[in-house]
């Protein structure tokens, strides 16, 4: 498509409603497909059936018709000699005076093709019509001469019709007077019959049609439906979005109000006394220097201890902000610092174990886990009450896991038995989302365990790994 229309872009919920209307409209295609090769096929055997049924009720009747003619001047016949012209002339008035409906009337060849009765057209009588066909090729005097050798049988082909005067199909009943060579018989035009089918089969396509139009008027309905209900979940998702969309927008400056209060007081409380420390000693050393006071190396060497506390700060400061050891040697040295930090600062017992990584995990999976590990930390130092804490951190088949276990007191829980997490449990969801990864977070009273899973994805094959080393020294 995209290839055909590189011009062509569509917005997620025309994507969403092609995937909705394709389908369906595939599906009714076939349907009606299906609906009217179905009724055709089944009306064409129906209107097959009838047709033969009609046929086979005029050939009835035309045996029917030869029969009682013959049985009416069979007297004359049967006791009539081969030569007896007078028998013959009788039965051939009697054959001519038998004219019924409209059209129906008999006739007489004999055998040589020579036509002796024909009430309806005179003109052919005494006429030889041997090798008479119609118009589209089909013998007629010659074929029924042929049915009236055999014994009887019927025939059709097309003839002129007395009442219109035009080509109509006949079916004609022709028997033999074998004494006499002669080929008698009558005939029924069939064309109501085939006005009848073709009738039918008209009825059959409008049905046809009709059924179409039916479903294709359900079709643009379902598909109305379908176009109503995505705009309507279109307009409802896009509220929701906006809703967490703001949400998150608070949520972010939130974060961003706290993380520079965090480091407001770190500078206030720590930096800023400890460099006020450092100006009283200095101004302490000045003093007493100008005074000849022995002392004045006592100051100075407090005021240097103060700066280089100072520098130990920043660093520290520096190191929460972006652990230069986690571009350097990995996730695992960087959370192992990150640890050590916190049971030195906290008291708490930390333990920390880990499966070799060889820095294979990508940036992006590093920075997450780091994340989630310092925000871990940082609410078990403020909420748990733990006094041990256990951090796991391994690669396997399926990618890599993080584990944080403490002892402490767990997470609150609303009325319904609900983990009422705050700001970092949702950060903390936010990064495994978007790695495509898992966070699992088990407490109690007697504990916390928050397990993270990255997916296979985000581990580096070796000739990544390789570039990506490559780039970092070339840097």
């Amino acid at each position: 498509m995209r290839n055909l229309f590189p011009h062509l872009r569509l917005s997620y919920g025309q994507k969403l409603f092609l995937l909705a209307t394709v389908p369906l409209i595939l599906a009714v295609a076939a349907i009606s497909f299906l609906v009217a090769n179905q009724s055709r096929q089944l009306a064409e055997r129906e209107i097959a059936t009838l047709e033969d049924q009609l046929i086979e009720a005029k050939k009835a009747e035309l045996r029917n018709y030869v029969t009682q003619a013959r049985n009416g001047f069979y007297y004359v016949y049967g006791s009539a000699a081969p030569d007896d012209e007078d028998a013959k002339q009788q039965v051939m008035q009697i054959l001519a005076a038998m004219i019924y409906g409209t059209d129906g009337f008999f006739f007489v060849y004999d055998y040589d093709g020579n036509n002796l009765v024909s009430p309806r057209q005179t003109d052919m009588i005494d006429q030889n019509w041997s090798g008479l066909s119609d118009s589209e090729g089909t013998p007629v005097v010659d074929e029924l001469i042929a049915i009236a050798r055999q014994g009887a049988g019927y025939h059709s082909y097309l003839w002129n019709k007395p009442s219109t005067g035009k080509e109509a199909r006949m079916i004609t009943y022709v028997t033999s007077f074998p004494s006499w060579r002669w080929a008698v018989g009558t005939g029924v035009f069939i064309d109501d019959v085939l006005a009848s089918v073709a009738k039918a089969r008209a009825d059959v396509e409008a049905q046809v049609r009709r059924t179409s139009l039916y479903i294709l008027a359900i079709t643009v309905a379902a598909l109305f439906m379908v176009f109503l209900s995505g705009m309507v979940i279109t307009v409802r998702e896009r509220r929701l979005a906006d809703a967490k969309l703001k949400a998150l927008t608070l949520r972010v400056l939130e974060a961003q109000e706290e993380e520079r209060g965090r480091v407001a007081r770190e500078l206030h409380d720590g930096i800023s006394q400890i460099l006020v420390g450092v100006r009283y000693a200095l101004d302490t050393a000045r003093r007493r220097f100008n005074a000849k006071d022995d002392r004045a190396p006592e100051m100075l060497d407090k005021g240097i201890d103060h700066l280089s506390g100072a520098i130990q700060e920043v660093r520290r400061i520096s190191r929460d902000l972006r652990p230069g050891v986690l571009d350097d040697l990995g996730l695992g040295p960087a959370i192992k610092a990150l640890a050590d930090d916190f049971g030195t600062r906290t008291g708490i017992k930390t333990e920390f174990q880990t499966v070799v990584f060889r820095n294979r995990l990508d940036q992006d999976a590093k920075i997450a886990l780091y994340r989630i590990a310092q925000e871990a930390l940082t609410n078990i130092e403020r909420h748990a009450n733990a006094t041990e804490v256990s951090i796991d951190v391994r690669g396997h088949q399926k990618g890599a896991t993080l584990r944080i276990a403490d002892n402490g007191s767990g997470i609150p829980q609303d009325r319904e038995g609900n983990s009422k997490g705050g700001l970092g449990l949702r950060n903390m969801q936010e990064r495994v989302e978007q790695l495509d990864g898992t966070l699992r977070i088990l407490s109690s009273k007697s504990g916390t365990v928050i397990v993270v899973e990255v997916p296979l994805s985000h581990m580096l094959t070796p000739q990544d790994d390789g570039a990506a080393k490559r780039r970092k020294a070339s840097a």
